[in-house]
């Protein structure tokens, strides 16, 4: 069972997921530039709705200007939904728990991947002050999401 879609009404996201894997640095492979719009499920994560962290990345922007599918990820709010469609025709429903932004040199590793003992959501792209030199965001933005249930789609 993998994820094929999600929904975030509160921020007009509403698109089909790419599968993400790791880059031979080890690091996170993200979606790639040139489609801000897609996010991707990271495929050594939990499925969402399955025990554990599982993790969405998504760009904030592009390098044209173009706003990426998380340009609003810091505006959820507590009680705020994400349905997560799978590939086995269920829907996994999440409610925000919080937002937090951390500065990439600083990235609280084991809070947002470490286990949990229940199904969790982690919604991540880049935040914070753009540096023109390095042509990278400073911080990283995470959402936090539980599950509140499942059921067909």
């Amino acid at each position: 069972m993998t994820p094929t879609a999600i929904s975030i009404p509160a921020i007009g996201v509403h698109h089909a997921l790419l599968s993400l894997g790791q880059n031979k640095d080890g690091t996170l492979e993200v979606p790639p530039m040139s489609d801000v719009s897609a996010p991707g499920w990271y495929r050594n994560s939990p499925t969402p709705g399955q025990v554990g962290p599982a993790v969405i990345l998504g760009h904030i922007d592009g390098t044209t200007g173009a706003k990426g599918v998380f340009y609003a990820l810091g505006a959820l709010r507590p009680g705020d939904t994400v349905s997560v469609t799978r590939s086995d025709r269920t829907v996994a429903v999440f409610r925000i728990d919080g937002v937090n932004t951390y500065p990439k040199d600083a990235f609280p590793t084991l809070t947002v991947y470490g286990n949990t003992p229940n199904s969790q959501l982690r919604l991540i792209t880049c935040g914070g002050r753009f540096d023109r030199a390095t042509q990278h965001y400073l911080d990283n933005t995470v959402a936090y999401a539980t599950l509140t249930g499942t059921h067909p789609a």
